[in-house]
């Protein structure tokens, strides 16, 4: 028995796009997804598969022939700040002003939240802490951007992102940089947000992470090549298919796992015709 899909009312995004091109490369075409509320999807697929284009589409960061609607609502028709405080971005790479400290930064988050030129209120410093210690930057909350490591710089991000307190949060490429304790940290937070509600869609790479997300949406070619529950054995196959049956799924300790097949061809492998 299949279960009716969910109304536009329990929609936290919907995107129905004709193409998306980047100069004058085709990146993305005939997308038409519905990603309901409170779950998380991982976006997962090859490089150049039109994963972070079709974030940046979602975010309405990136020119798109179609429509997106947010909770019901095209993106287009949303006030800047209404929807700066519905809609929580962390974009891949992203790069800060070097002399900013972090909790400035972080601070930045919350200025959907403010009116023009108002100082901080006190919630806005409360929604702040609670997200830099959510994410284990407080303690260097007085230090510039510029003396950060890598990981400690995504964590701030990360903190920025959550501290707009937003319905939906799209993070693209969220974990690079961070070691495995603080990826499992990343998953702590977003299973806490989709607890509370919250809607929370992330591109990954790292394969293991995404198995655990409620939803996979696989991409191949600029297109949703599946979209269903990370735990279906037609996502397993979908995600193996696109990666050539480059990998193999195999369960471990109640989790599934990612392994690379190492007997399996390098990609883009032929044969060459003897002389």
């Amino acid at each position: 028995m299949t279960s009716a899909p969910p109304s536009p009312a329990h929609l936290a995004l919907q995107a129905r796009i004709e193409s998306v091109h980047i100069g004058r490369s085709l990146i993305l075409r005939d997308i038409d997804l519905a990603l309901p509320t409170g779950r998380w999807t991982a976006i997962v697929g090859p490089n150049g598969a039109g994963k972070s284009t079709l974030l940046r589409a979602l975010a309405g960061l990136q020119p798109a022939l179609g429509q997106v609607q947010l909770l019901g609502r095209p993106l287009a028709d949303w006030p800047a700040k209404a929807r700066g405080r519905s809609l929580a971005w962390l974009g891949q790479a992203e790069q800060g002003a070097d002399d900013l400290l972090a909790l400035d930064v972080v601070m930045l988050g919350r200025l959907p939240h403010q009116a023009w030129l108002a100082a901080p209120s006190a919630a806005d410093h409360q929604a702040v802490a609670h997200a830099m210690r959510q994410t284990q930057c407080w303690d260097w909350r007085g230090r510039p951007l510029a003396e950060l490591s890598g990981g400690e710089r995504q964590r701030v991000l990360l903190a920025r992102a959550l501290a707009v307190d937003a319905d939906v949060l799209l993070m693209d490429e969220p974990l690079a940089h961070l070691d495995p304790p603080h990826q499992a940290d990343w998953l702590g937070v977003v299973r806490a947000l989709v607890a509370r509600g919250r809607t929370v869609v992330s591109v990954l790479h790292e394969l293991n992470m995404a198995l655990m997300a409620d939803d996979l949406l696989v991409m191949q070619a600029g297109r949703v090549c599946h979209h269903g529950a990370a735990h279906e054995p037609t996502s397993h196959a979908a995600l193996t298919r696109v990666f050539d049956e480059r990998i193999r799924l195999m369960p471990m300790e109640g989790l599934w796992v990612a392994l690379p097949r190492l007997d399996a061809p390098p990609a883009g492998a032929h044969t060459v015709p003897p002389p």
